[in-house]
């Protein structure tokens, strides 16, 4: 076996470092020794250049937490329902059909005391709009519908989700004050009773919130036929288009005498006619692209709004806006509810049927509301638009309900009076006995109509006429079960499965027009 040799020169010791070799060698040219490589100094411009990066990624790390936790920390919260049941399984925000219910509050505390005194919104306050977003599942249409505030209707049991209060349900009662003893969850249920829905969603703002977000885009076009002063609202327009922002765009959505006659309705398509122009000023400008404008806008509207647990995230709230970003104008379409004045009070309103019914009927069925006849999006799960209560189905072998104690009334809107007797001939055989009649305007399609608990009896009743299972519909204005002829049956049992019909007017506007409002003409100035 051979040793490693003694020769220093030659060297097996300890390896000498690269230092000591420069400093004991007699050229002062040597380096360090060769196996150790040579020593590389970062360029000054780099080390900068990595200081710079380093600085930019903590600066938009740190910016993004911040504003994270800055729009986190204005939302407020409240529980989505007051005790309803619940029947359909967890939403999936970024890829569902979800309805969204937009509640305007008109709550006189904080900021919004300049608007009256705490006497005039009770307990938590009333909802001074009430409109219903419908977001399709193949995010390709929206349709937007409104509940005016004097539309009298039948509330639920509600219950105060904070106190734990138990509120009786309630009959003919305004809409917008559903939810002021119970809380943002009762006019919820309201509105789920009302349309057979089951609401997913809610955003209610305050009156600072319009004033902010108009501020924030540079106003917001809109138009009217003639120069009126309102000196309830305090809204003074030329004839034409204004942009309006802060003070009078606020003044614009609750200004109740300003248009046509005065009336709610009046109002309400003003304020379809500002949403519409705010949605195509955002789509025009670049907004909804414009991460640093967002930001503003998303600052602006979480201070003044309340939402529910479900949505009440950031990430939740830029998946519901990234939905909506890129839906054809055209395809937002703007909604009211049918109405007529209130039998029981003229200066309310209630529910027109059959219109009514067979908008939420369209509704439940995800019908495009600006083309009824468009095949439903393919996307759509079968039971997508199922109503909350099971579809009404006959009795088979014996009837669980007596006949003759059933009410049951007839309305023709046939054209063909004899007809009432025809039907009533045939459901007196049935065994119905307790037949009524009603005066009604002409409509196309026959429906059988029933109110809560009648479902059955309906079902029955249809079966017996001949009618179509579609056109058994749930309305919460009837008591009982009402069938409602149409000319369809004139010339005997209508087949198929047939569908929805829908009033030719039932849609206001889309976000895609622009539509200029009739002003009263008690205000019209000069």
């Amino acid at each position: 076996m051979s040793r490693p040799r003694e020769d220093r020169a030659g060297g097996t010791g300890s390896p000498v470092r690269p230092g000591s070799v420069a400093r004991h060698t007699d050229d002062p040219a040597a380096g360090p020794a060769r196996h150790f490589g040579a020593v590389h100094r970062m360029p000054g411009w780099l080390k900068i250049g990595t200081a710079v990066v380093s600085l930019l990624l903590v600066g938009v790390l740190a910016f993004g937490a911040y504003w994270a936790i800055r729009l986190q920390g204005n939302i407020s919260k409240a529980a989505l329902g007051a005790g309803g049941d619940k029947t359909e399984g967890a939403l999936d925000d970024s890829r569902d059909r979800m309805q969204i219910l937009i509640l305007g509050s008109d709550t006189r505390d904080g900021k919004n005391a300049q608007y009256g005194t705490s006497d005039d919104a009770t307990g938590y306050g009333h909802s001074d709009v009430m409109m219903l977003m419908d977001i399709s599942e193949d995010n390709k249409r929206v349709s937007v519908v409104s509940f005016p505030r004097d539309l009298l209707v039948d509330t639920p049991k509600c219950t105060d989700q904070e106190s734990k209060q138990e509120f009786p349900a309630q009959k003919n009662v305004m809409i917008n004050a559903a939810m002021s003893e119970a809380g943002i969850g009762c006019a919820v249920d309201t509105v789920n009773k009302l349309t057979g829905l089951e609401i997913d969603h809610f955003m209610m703002a305050d009156f600072n919130a319009v004033k902010e977000l108009s501020n924030t885009v540079g106003g917001v076009d809109v138009c009217i036929s003639d120069a009126v002063y309102d000196p309830d609202s305090q809204l003074r327009l030329p004839k034409g288009t204004s942009a309006v922002q802060g003070e009078q765009a606020l003044a614009f959505l609750r200004a109740r005498h300003a248009f046509v006659d005065g009336g709610d309705l009046g109002r309400i398509k003003a304020q379809q006619a500002f949403l519409s122009s705010l949605t195509r000023k955002l789509k025009d400008d670049g907004t909804m692209s414009n991460p640093g404008k967002m930001l503003e806008i998303a600052d602006v509207v979480t201070k003044n709004l309340t939402i529910d647990e479900g949505l009440a995230s950031i990430p939740t709230l830029l998946t519901v806006g990234n939905r909506l970003k890129n839906i054809d104008v055209g395809k937002v379409a703007f909604v009211a509810v049918p109405t007529v004045p209130a039998v029981s009070d003229p200066n309310r309103l209630q529910v027109a049927e059959p219109a009514a019914s067979q908008l939420f009927a369209a509704m439940r069925k995800d019908i495009d509301l600006t083309d009824p006849t468009a095949t439903p999006s393919p996307s759509a799960s079968p039971d997508a638009s199922a109503s909350p209560s099971p579809e009404p189905t006959p009795s088979e072998t014996a009837t669980a309900y007596d006949k003759t104690v059933q009410p049951i009334t007839v309305a023709n809107g046939s054209g063909a009076p004899a007809r009432t007797q025809e039907i009533i001939q045939a459901l007196t055989a049935g065994g119905f006995t307790q037949l009524a009649q009603l005066a009604a305007g002409p409509v196309a399609t026959t429906a059988v109509y029933y109110g809560a608990g009648y479902g059955d009896v309906a079902a029955d009743v249809a079966t017996l006429l001949g009618i179509p299972a579609a056109q058994v519909l749930p309305a919460a204005g009837v008591t009982g079960v009402q069938v409602y002829l149409g000319s369809d049956r004139v010339g005997g049992t209508p087949g198929g499965d047939a569908p929805v019909e829908l009033p030719s007017d039932i849609v206001n506007q889309t976000a895609g027009d622009v539509v200029c409002q009739q002003a009263n003409p008690s205000l019209i100035v000069r």
